[in-house]
């Protein structure tokens, strides 16, 4: 991923993350590239999270940025985030 996750842009990450989700068995997903993070983006992580096992897919999130980290953590939601 890369650029801003905020309210503006989740829902057009949102729809193409679940055409991906599609398309492979292993879903790992690098969130360094993120630039910018609101409540959104965690809301995200956990709805690419459901999508994920619904459709008994294995997904996990890398390189989580420090802004994801204190949001995650903040709204304590680890337990639901595979690699938080």
């Amino acid at each position: 991923m890369r650029g801003p996750v905020t309210l503006d842009t989740v829902q057009p990450l949102l729809e193409a993350g679940g055409r991906q989700f599609s398309e492979r068995d292993d879903i790992c997903v690098d969130l360094a590239g993120i630039t910018a993070a609101d409540s959104s983006a965690v809301g995200l992580l956990i709805e690419w999270t459901r999508i994920a096992l619904a459709q008994r897919r294995r997904i996990r999130f890398q390189n989580f940025t420090d802004n994801l980290k204190t949001l995650i953590a903040l709204y304590e939601l680890g337990a639901l985030i595979p690699g938080a």
